[in-house]
């Protein structure tokens, strides 16, 4: 996860999008909630609350999952921008005339637990799928780590990461094994994606990419990297992990994405770009369709179930829709065009009759 992009805060609404077009088939909005805490720098989501930060509020907001009501707001030590979520724990980055750090939040109680100070440069937040490790991405002179936070043994380390002119960390994701820790960088020359070993702490290798990154998602051996530049635009690269290659790429066209998150069945990646949510499938790598809205969105969020898409925005609110899962329709499609799923199709049916 990566914080949203702070170059595009409060933008003024584009009166010719209605808010109600072009939604997507599968996605139905259940809500929409004023949390009147400024514009939302980042969401997570959680199963007992969704918490959004309040960069120009320094403070936290708890939203119930079902309700999407506001039912607490906490103040913490600086400008809150990233939030990640494992189990009962929000930890979430911020920004302070002295340092940066990572505040951890105990999402049942609503209350900081433990900050740890990071120095500065803080650009990334991600955490560990077994919840003890926190990773965040520091930027440096010319040089760029990783913090990592030991949520077990209370403690933090770091690892290396690389060095070049301007370069910076755009985005980090660990992969579903937690075996593997992705770091997205720019520099003067482009971007690559840093594959580091969890485990050893070591840079494994890395992956040219080109543009500069603007977020990560993974599913499996895949990664799905978002990139925007002036003369393509967005464009989600689709990369193969096992041979370090572009597969596919997925035209976004003419915008400013900032963010993205894959669905829990990963049939779905949810990109956040300019005044709308462009919603694609990794099945057939296209673009399905789009969710428009009056203010700008800044983030977005799935609940671990998959069934709940939340969208923040910079006006301070957060709408909520509830999304089906498409793991029956893409069954459905490669059963369609592969032959061998026959066999496991024709044994499904007589196991459920």
């Amino acid at each position: 996860m990566k914080m949203a992009n702070f170059l595009m805060r409060e933008g003024t609404p584009d009166p010719h999008v209605n808010d109600e077009a072009h939604v997507d088939p599968d996605a139905t909005r259940v809500g929409t909630v004023a949390v009147r805490r400024g514009p939302i720098g980042d969401i997570a989501a959680g199963a007992a609350a969704v918490v959004v930060t309040n960069y120009g509020d320094d403070s936290v907001s708890f939203l119930n999952p079902e309700t999407l009501a506001v039912e607490d707001t906490i103040g913490v030590p600086g400008e809150p921008f990233a939030a990640v979520i494992s189990d009962d724990r929000a930890y979430v980055s911020t920004s302070s005339a002295s340092h940066d750090a990572v505040s951890v939040i105990d999402t049942n109680i609503r209350t900081v637990l433990t900050t740890y100070p990071l120095a500065f440069g803080v650009s990334a937040l991600a955490v560990s799928p077994d919840g003890k490790r926190v990773y965040a991405g520091r930027n440096g002179r010319d040089h760029v780590d990783v913090a990592v936070i030991d949520t077990t043994a209370e403690r933090v380390g770091t690892i290396d990461i690389a060095t070049g002119a301007g370069i910076g960390i755009d985005a980090i994701a660990a992969d579903p094994t937690g075996k593997r820790l992705y770091v997205a960088t720019t520099d003067a020359r482009g971007s690559q994606l840093v594959v580091v070993n969890a485990e050893t702490a070591r840079v494994d290798r890395k992956v040219w990419v080109g543009s500069p990154i603007r977020d990560l998602a993974f599913a499996d051996s895949t990664a799905y990297v978002l990139t925007s530049d002036r003369d393509r635009g967005g464009v989600v690269n689709v990369i193969d992990m096992s041979t370090n290659r572009i597969t596919d790429i997925i035209e976004l066209g003419i915008g400013a994405p900032t963010q993205m998150t894959l669905s829990p069945d990963k049939a779905r990646v949810y990109v956040v770009d300019y005044n709308h949510v462009a919603v694609l499938c990794t099945l057939s790598l296209e673009v399905v369709d789009t969710v428009a809205f009056d203010a700008r969105p800044s983030c977005v969020a799935v609940n671990f179930d998959g069934d709940r898409l939340y969208v923040a925005d910079f006006a301070g609110d957060v709408s909520a829709f509830s999304i089906a899962s498409t793991r029956p329709l893409l069954y459905s499609q490669f059963v369609a065009t592969d032959p061998i799923v026959l066999p496991e199709l024709r044994e499904l049916e007589r196991a459920t009759a």
